[in-house]
């Protein structure tokens, strides 16, 4: 395949008016998110000077998914999911509109941070769902993994702008707090692309998707149907643990900046920006791929871990900004997949709330990693609590990997030159 054919293939799913319609109000508004992201940790730190204010904070936001992300689900599966992405992204608008405008005229109190964050996971339980199982309406199932891969290289993208842009803004302010308000006004500006694109997309060009029907039950179906499903578990157990502890980087990364290097919030967002660089690669590695493989999750989950407890030990900025670059190449590659496995091999009427299971597992572990690594991190210190995140990473993956074989009859197959790789194969006969 020539280079041209190969930059084609990556970012096929653009072809399709609708997707880019969709991916470019993404990108605004995903570098609005990682903006807002930066801003409200960095202003939790200012405001208390505390690790476990900012795990609680982070567990704030993301207790609603563990709630009622599948409940979304089942909301994605009755109901117009372009009219539900349009209401929710507008409400989250609002959001970030009064943070910002409290924080701006010197209101905010670090209680009201946590309500705003708990208000905000509510209609992200709500959002996330639909705008997973969106994309295949959009672009057809035969492109789904390079729309998902793509979705994912576009959240990165604002992941490199938006921590950079956030502290930049955040220092030219003589009051990090009025910084941080501006920063959280621009986010909710940023979501006006994101309704814009919505509204212009072309409702008789959506591939039809099966409309699940109304009744009890809803929820427990989406787990019935993964509990008949070894390779699913498998995914969402590896997941469970690298959402949980692995990528709690919001707690760890300011934390490092201000306890280990003695930095500031333009250190905190060059080097989440760095790390996010390396996730965007890891995103369009991915998007080349025209099949999401189980492998894949299980050792690029491995892999991650081994990443971050290098990074733990590194001595000095430059090499563990660089190590958290290659900590999110391989991060992203797994997440991406997951999300992929998880879409591409369930029924259509049930896409909606397995991914709703998804995002429970995926997101939903926060609630519970954030707190205990905030206060890990004050009892035995940044860098332990880091390497012991990798290698609880590092065990949920080769631990899912040997289930799995046992559960499917099947045996662990490993290679460690010529492109290393570990693969549950069948059992010779």
């Amino acid at each position: 395949m020539s280079e041209t054919d190969s930059i084609r293939s990556t970012f096929r799913s653009l072809r399709n008016r609708n997707y880019r319609l969709f991916a470019a109000g993404q990108v605004v508004s995903n570098t609005g998110t990682w903006m807002q992201r930066i801003a409200q940790d960095w202003l939790v730190l200012t405001l208390t000077h505390s690790g476990t204010a900012l795990g609680v904070v982070t567990a704030l936001q993301f207790l609603p998914i563990l709630l009622f992300s599948v409940w979304g689900g089942v909301l994605a599966d009755r109901f117009p999911k372009r009219t539900m992405l349009m209401i929710t992204q507008s409400g989250m608008g609002v959001l970030a509109g009064i943070l910002g405008l409290l924080t701006v005229t010197g209101s905010i109190t670090a209680w009201q941070i946590y309500v705003f964050a708990l208000l905000l996971g509510t209609v992200t339980a709500a959002d996330t769902p639909a705008r997973q199982s969106f994309v295949v309406e959009m672009v057809g199932p035969e492109d789904l993994q390079n729309a998902v891969s793509l979705n994912s290289a576009n959240f990165n993208l604002g992941r490199v702008l938006g921590p950079a842009v956030a502290g930049l803004l955040i220092g030219l302010f003589t009051s990090q707090m009025t910084g941080s308000g501006w920063v959280f006004l621009i986010n909710a500006a940023s979501y006006a692309a994101v309704v814009t694109g919505l509204a212009l997309i072309r409702k008789r060009e959506l591939h039809a998707d099966t409309r699940a029907k109304r009744g009890r039950g809803g929820q427990l179906e989406a787990f019935r149907y993964v509990r008949t499903r070894p390779d699913l578990l498998a995914v969402l157990v590896t997941v469970a643990v690298f959402g949980s502890f692995g990528l709690n980087f919001p707690v760890l990364l300011p934390l490092y900046t201000t306890q280990v290097f003695h930095s500031g919030a333009s250190t905190y967002g060059v080097i989440s920006a760095i790390m996010a660089v390396g996730s965007l690669l890891g995103a369009l590695l991915a998007a080349r791929r025209r099949v999401a493989r189980i492998r894949l999750v299980l050792g690029g989950a491995m892999l991650f871990g081994l990443f971050e407890l290098a990074a733990a030990v590194m001595p000095d900025l430059g090499s563990y900004a660089a190590m958290l670059a290659l900590t999110g190449m391989c991060g992203l590659t797994t997440a991406t997949t997951a999300n992929a496995v998880m879409q591409t091999s369930v029924t259509p009427e049930l896409r909606g709330r397995v991914t709703g299971v998804y995002v429970l597992v995926f997101m939903g572990g926060t609630p519970v990693g954030s707190p205990i690594v905030g206060w890990l991190a004050g009892a035995i210190g940044v860098r332990w609590t880091q390497s012991l995140c990798g290698l609880l990473t590092v065990a949920a993956g080769l631990g899912a990997a040997y289930w799995l074989a046992r559960r499917t009859d099947r045996q662990i197959q490993t290679r460690l030159l010529a492109r290393p790789h570990i693969a549950v194969v069948a059992r010779p006969a």
